[in-house]
């Protein structure tokens, strides 16, 4: 697959504070790829520095054969996280105009721009005012904004942040079109459920460091163990504690959550469950991407390992 992006031994520094220790990272072509971190690990300045806000003290950031200043921003697609469109501004005047910035055709944007509008239930709010819409509408007009110009590289800082479950979805189904016809998409976002949803590969930073990166599947298969949940009577715990290879067992109500052990053989331990056992429902699978950060950032593990390959 084609590399989009490349940040390679990016560091940098205010003041006395190192924000950045040399990561290296790549987005490629037709993938979702996502960037996390607890607040202050310095996803944002990762960003600031790919878009040419802030300059590097070292390392390399490469688009496509393009490095530093050459690189063509009007290729790359920006939603930041601090939204901040004009706000006595028409709506079809500021995507003609963030279009315009990109040197984009403006007759093309126009006609993307009301096909768009239209997509994203804001038809008939091209004359409008900025500041008469929701802050929902306002946040899908800075996205339209952002890939209007049929971007190469889309970079979207909390994309979800403030949207309704229905506008989700569309932002969602967008994200994922856009991929599938070959833009790179590199995403920061807090909410995990989504990430773990819509990415392909997750880069993990904390205090400026690599921490993780690699595929869902590798970053779950070297920290997310197995836990089962298991739906019955509440007067079960005695049976339950006879069950081999569990480390934790959490009970609410008539629900109970078993943590096991890794490198459990998932089908021979539920051949293995006791007889006497009411089970109403059970699920089993693996911890969340969300129990996981929250693992990761509060430091369970110690001093974190990457996981996945770089060029894999």
């Amino acid at each position: 697959m084609d590399v989009v992006l490349t940040v390679e031994g990016l560091t940098k520094s205010f003041k006395d504070k190192q924000a950045l220790r040399g990561i290296s990272f790549e987005v490629r072509k037709g993938e979702i790829m996502a960037i996390l971190g607890p607040n202050g690990a310095g996803k944002s300045t990762t960003i600031r520095n790919i878009m040419g806000i802030l300059y590097p003290d070292e390392g390399t950031i490469t688009f496509h054969n393009h490095a530093g200043k050459g690189i063509p921003r009007n290729k790359i697609g920006y939603l930041p996280e601090e939204r901040g469109l004009y706000k006595n501004v028409k709506v079809m005047d500021i995507l003609l105009y963030l279009a315009d910035l990109k040197d984009y055709p403006l007759a093309k944007a126009k006609e993307r721009a009301l096909a768009y509008l239209k997509k994203f239930d804001l038809e008939g709010k091209e004359n409008v005012a900025v500041e008469e819409l929701s802050k929902g509408m306002g946040q899908k007009v800075q996205f339209i904004g952002a890939i209007l110009h049929e971007p190469e590289l889309l970079i979207l800082d909390e994309p979800f942040s403030g949207l309704d479950p229905v506008s989700q979805e569309i932002f969602k189904d967008e994200i994922r079109s856009l991929a599938n016809n070959g833009t790179a998409i590199l995403l920061s976002s807090h909410q995990m459920n989504l990430v773990e949803e819509m990415c392909d590969r997750i880069f993990m930073i904390q205090h400026g460091e690599k921490i993780i990166y690699g595929s869902l599947n590798d970053v779950k298969g070297e920290y997310a163990n197995f836990k089962c949940t298991v739906h019955g009577p509440a007067n079960q715990q005695a049976v339950l504690e006879q069950i081999p290879q569990v480390v934790k067992v959490e009970q609410t109500g008539e629900q109970w959550v078993l943590y096991l052990e890794k490198d459990i053989q998932p089908a021979k331990w539920l051949r293995e469950l006791p007889e006497e056992l009411t089970i109403h429902e059970l699920k089993l699978n693996r911890i969340s991407l969300h129990e996981i950060f929250i693992d990761i950032a509060t430091d369970k593990y110690g001093r974190v390992e990457e996981v996945g390959d770089v060029h894999a």
